[in-house]
């Protein structure tokens, strides 16, 4: 006898969604061990949305729902019981209790422990009374000597930790939430509530809570046809959370657009305090498809004093956001160069800055250089044997420029010249740096209206994010390049005490000779 999941939703007619998921709770455990007895029959749990329009659907609170559905409102579905199947992304989730009591949607969905085809008696599933059971005692709690909305949504904060008493791990020990409530304050007076020993104070002042996402961009480009091009996107979202008492509670949701790109090995801070399987189990190692987890992504977490890194992610955007290639070619005294870039029309054509550095490595310092440049201007450091393109904040309207020259060297004296194991002859590279703010690839964001903070006083919540380039090269297609060994160029990150994202890079190797970083 246990609880998938539940969820208290108000219903709100007029609004656009017609409702708001006011509280749900999921139980991995109890999700697990579904999956064990439903076997070829399991659906997992929906995300919020789909299961709040799903639900508005059946019980017919749409404002779209005066028209006649066969599959729901025909002479065979005349439902009695208030258990319903809903239809969510061409499957059936059943069985779902639910019922409607002043104005306060109570829905939960219980374990049924065999196949769910063909249906099972639902007197053979006790899972059903005991949700029941559950429901009546959350609603009881609520609107038990409830005077206004003020009150309501203080029992709702409560409610988590209500939960974990009177429910853990979906099985229902006490449906009296009142009890649960006088067993926590009577533990609140008679021991104190202690400092966590990870915790080395408490805050005093302004309440805040600050949200900041980076996406680092990383890409090998060669423009061959034998060299498949690779790219990646690796993200980190660091939060600083100034939020008075010993240990306040925060729920940050990420979101993605319609197009946005999932995000995949996800791994968390370790004060996050519980998590949806589907984050744990979306790995770039799986072949991409329609079903991948798309969000909303939420970390309930207890924050520590200091800014921290609440959760690392990598992501498969579609195609990289700048797309070149880089020609070079020896002719007699000088190098004959030719680059070509192109913004892809999906990116946000703003910058902060944009430039591309071109080294030329084990030669003299450059004497003369020719050359047109379509967009932007070019700086030449001679002793330093180095061209960098200033693109500066944006592409022209065609999304697309070109550079093209010849530079000549002098003799290559003692004076210290720019070496490298790898580039020589013709293989060279170019190298991107760039930054997009308020931009991320996978479209990811953090909606300030979703963030949940369970804490005295409305602090003041501000999010940013930003797109940064890291490795971006792209080499020269008419020599030899490295070759990455896999499309992931960055190992999976490590927690550290740094407020800043901190990745464990991979060195790539040529021929057996490590790649110097450029």
């Amino acid at each position: 006898m246990a609880q998938r999941a539940m969820w208290l939703i108000s219903h709100e007619p007029g609004t656009l969604l017609r409702g708001t998921v006011r509280f749900s709770r999921r139980y991995p455990t109890v999700e697990k061990r579904a999956k064990v007895f439903n076997g070829a029959t399991y659906m997992p749990i929906p995300e919020d949305d789909p299961f709040l329009k799903a639900l508005l659907f059946e019980l017919r609170l749409l404002d779209d729902d005066k028209d006649f559905v066969e599959s729901r409102d025909s002479c065979s579905h005349i439902n009695k019981t208030s258990i319903y199947g809903l239809p969510v992304g061409g499957e059936e989730l059943w069985p779902v209790v639910a019922f409607q009591k002043n104005g306060m949607i109570y829905a939960c969905v219980p374990l049924v422990e065999q196949t769910l085809s063909p249906r099972p008696p639902l007197i053979s599933i006790s899972g059903i009374s005991q949700g029941f059971e559950l429901l009546f005692g959350i609603q009881d709690f609520l609107y038990s000597g409830q005077k206004n909305d003020t009150e309501l949504n203080t029992k709702l904060s409560q409610l988590p930790d209500l939960l974990l008493q009177a429910c853990p791990f979906g099985t229902l020990l006490d449906a009296n939430l009142q009890n649960s409530l006088d067993s926590i304050n009577f533990a609140s007076v008679t021991h104190p509530q202690k400092q966590p020993a990870w915790k080395a104070g408490t805050y005093k002042g302004k309440p805040q809570v600050s949200i900041s996402i980076t996406e680092k961009v990383k890409s090998m480009q060669y423009d061959k046809r034998d060299v498949a091009d690779t790219w990646q996107v690796d993200g980190a979202v660091t939060c600083k959370c100034d939020l008075e008492g010993i240990m306040p509670n925060v729920t940050i949701s990420l979101s993605l657009p319609t197009n946005g790109s999932p995000l995949q090995d996800i791994l968390v801070h370790p004060c996050v305090t519980s998590l949806d399987s589907a984050i744990l189990t979306s790995s770039s190692i799986d072949a991409m498809d329609d079903s991948a987890f798309s969000g909303p992504y939420k970390f309930p977490f207890t924050p520590p004093l200091e800014s921290f890194n609440l959760c690392y992610y990598t992501s498969q955007v579609p195609v990289p956001p700048i797309l070149g290639f880089y020609q070079m070619k020896e002719e007699e005294v000088q190098l004959k160069i030719a680059v070509n870039l192109k913004l892809h029309e999906s990116v946000k054509n703003n910058f902060e800055f944009c430039e591309a550095h071109i080294p030329f490595y084990n030669r003299g310092p450059i004497t003369h250089v020719e050359y047109k440049v379509s967009f932007g201007q070019l700086e030449v450091f001679r002793e330093k044997s180095l061209l960098i393109w200033i693109i500066g904040q944006k592409f022209p309207k065609s999304m697309e420029i070109g550079l093209s020259g010849t530079v000549t060297f002098g003799a290559k004296g003692h004076e210290k010249q720019p070496f490298d194991q790898i580039c020589i002859g013709g293989t060279a590279y170019l190298k991107l740096h760039f930054r997009i703010l308020d931009y991320t690839l996978t479209g990811c964001y953090a909606d300030q209206h979703s963030v949940q903070v369970f804490a005295s006083g409305k602090p003041k919540i501000s999010t940013n994010r930003k797109l940064i380039s890291s490795d971006y090269y792209i080499w020269n297609s008419k020599a030899p390049a490295p070759e990455p060994s896999s499309h992931t160029l960055y190992s999976l990150p490590v927690f550290t005490n740094s407020p800043l994202p901190q990745l464990k890079k991979k060195q790539l190797h040529f021929k057996g000779i490590p790649i110097p970083e450029a």
